[in-house]
């Protein structure tokens, strides 16, 4: 299985990240990713870009060293309630986005305040990603939130730096793997990458996928044409050829 698209990457406007999108997009398409999503932080993280940045996104061309940018927001949750801290008008705006718990933002409580959380973002139509929900920072019922996931037809991620660096990730993601298995629930595999050299590389979340025999049909970004269909339903405009 090979991905065509990284879905969730960060720039140095984010500053604990360290390339440009060009210097994403040109290692991106020297692996022959075909697809990047621009998802910087936002708001309340302590390093975010202003909100200029996500207003201006709009003068960057659709392709970048052949690499088609779809561009878009790691936006975070919260509160129990799995509201965002992005305006609403701004969110409206892009391309991508990803929804996820960071405890700068979001301080832990229990797994039943993170999985209502979770779910409640799910219902939101802004959404396309949740994000990194494998870590043991915030423990989740997985059955509840995987099929909630699919009843609002949201992509689950399982998230190469989170694997690699985020505590519990790495056993968690075989789990909420199988129950997506189970359920039939799409996926995608992201790098998260925060250094232009890691855009596209799940080398770790592709070999546990492997180890559960997930099938490629439901990794929505192994597959361009899955991956333009997904993203068409709320942007029919984008070109990705």
């Amino acid at each position: 299985m090979k991905i065509i698209g990284d879905m969730h990457t960060h720039t140095l406007a984010s500053t604990h990240a360290y390339s440009t999108i060009t210097e994403n997009c040109r290692s991106a398409a020297q692996r022959g990713i075909k697809v990047v999503a621009m998802t910087d932080h936002w708001g309340e993280m302590p390093d975010s870009p202003h909100i200029w940045h996500f207003d201006n996104l709009r003068i960057l061309p659709r392709k970048i060293c052949g690499v088609t940018v779809l561009k878009g927001v790691e936006t975070n949750i919260i509160d129990n309630e799995g509201r965002f801290d992005m305006p609403r008008k701004t969110l409206e705006k892009l391309e991508w986005v990803v929804a996820s718990m960071h405890r700068q933002v979001y301080q832990p409580t229990t797994a039943e305040n993170h999985t209502r959380a979770y779910i409640k973002a799910a219902q939101d139509p802004i959404v396309d990603v949740i994000g990194h929900c494998t870590t043991d920072m915030f423990p989740i019922d997985f059955e509840r939130c995987v099929k909630a996931f699919k009843e609002y037809g949201k992509l689950v991620e399982i998230n190469e730096s989170s694997i690699l660096y985020k505590s519990g990730s790495f056993e968690n993601s075989y789990e909420v793997l199988r129950l997506c298995k189970k359920y039939e629930v799409p996926v995608v595999f992201d790098s998260d990458a925060h250094y232009c050299d890691l855009i596209g590389v799940v080398d770790t979340a592709q070999k546990i996928a492997q180890e559960v025999d997930f099938p490629e049909h439901l990794v929505i970004n192994a597959d361009l044409d899955k991956l333009a269909e997904f993203v068409h339903r709320k942007h029919p405009k984008i070109e990705f050829l």
